[in-house]
């Protein structure tokens, strides 16, 4: 049984083809149901228009301000404190539009697997 408490690895952080930092919190077989990621985007940075086949995406604003383009939906800001529901299989890409890090947290059901992952440019 995995311990009850998951700490993150800062150290772990990727930089994806996506041009976003991943942290993955807590992605693995034990909790099939869900998958949370600490996303981090640069200033000035918009990452590829990509969508996740199948799978519920919820972006938690932590920090920064971002532009968030889902579908064929308007963009819209989004700011700390915001919640972004992505429908599955639909393309999306958020830019940060601020002077800090776009931060946010990524909550996928069921978790997130790479091979859930489409290119969408």
């Amino acid at each position: 049984m995995k311990p009850p408490i998951l700490r993150p690895h800062p150290p772990a952080e990727l930089l994806t083809e996506e041009r976003c930092h991943i942290l993955e919190l807590s992605n693995d077989d034990s909790d099939p149901a869900m998958s949370i990621a600490r996303a981090r985007v640069e200033p000035g940075v918009t990452t590829r228009w990509h969508r996740v086949r199948d799978t519920v995406e919820r972006y938690v604003i932590l920090d920064g301000v971002g532009r968030m383009e889902i579908g064929d939906w308007p963009a819209q800001e989004v700011q700390a404190g915001d919640v972004v529901m992505i429908p599955p299989s639909v393309r999306q890409r958020i830019a940060n539009v601020g002077d800090g890090d776009l931060v946010f947290l990524a909550i996928c059901t069921p978790r997130f697997r790479p091979e859930a992952y489409e290119d969408a440019e």
